[in-house]
């Protein structure tokens, strides 16, 4: 196993989020943007979208480092209503905060590793259900206020002022539902042969 870290690892994200996350691990690592469609398929599952798109992303930037590790990542935030995407605005939020009140929201979040040096690929997928307690709007509006989510499927911010929205998270993983499944993440980096830690 590879214990030094001299290998050429890509996050295949611009994301300010999942660049922190990636940090933890100790490793170098650049990030690359992977500059791929995002659009949802008809009728496709949340979950199934979640790993299309974090493979789509890891093989655009593998295909511009045919030799690097590059590791793909996307969430996918559904609730019974439909998925909920990155608000973009504070009305969009509020009427996700609103919808999400009360009730269970899934997030998906998808990696894939993709081993230039041996071709191979690696995938994962994390299911957390956060559990919402009911929201008031004078607190829905206290909060878009204070933390500005518009950049967060869901419009939140679990590692923030988000968390006192909920009753309680139910997850394998806390990472995953900032962005990066860490502890799939580094199974599937031991899978192909990078030590960690």
């Amino acid at each position: 196993m590879n214990s030094r870290p001299d290998i050429d690892l890509v996050l295949a994200s611009t994301s300010a989020y999942r660049r922190e996350l990636l940090q933890r691990l100790g490793l170098p690592f650049r990030q690359q943007s992977p500059h791929s469609d995002e659009t949802a398929r008809p009728d496709e599952p949340a979950g199934a979208l979640a790993s299309r798109l974090a493979a789509a992303k890891a093989a655009a930037v593998a295909a511009r480092n045919p030799a690097a590790l590059v590791i793909g990542s996307d969430q996918v935030a559904a609730c019974p209503d439909g998925v909920l995407g990155k608000p973009g605005s504070v009305e969009t939020a509020r009427k996700q905060l609103r919808a999400s009140s009360g009730r269970n929201v899934l997030f998906y979040t998808a990696v894939c590793l993709i081993d230039g040096r041996s071709q191979r690929e690696f995938h994962a997928l994390d299911t957390t259900t956060a559990v919402f307690r009911t929201l008031r709007d004078d607190e829905i509006e206290r909060y878009l206020a204070r933390e500005t989510p518009f950049d967060c499927a869901g419009s939140f911010k679990s590692e923030g002022l988000g968390i006192s929205l909920f009753d309680r998270i139910e997850t394998q993983d806390p990472t995953a539902l900032i962005g990066l499944p860490l502890i799939a993440l580094c199974r599937l980096l031991r899978e192909a042969g990078i030590a960690v830690p």
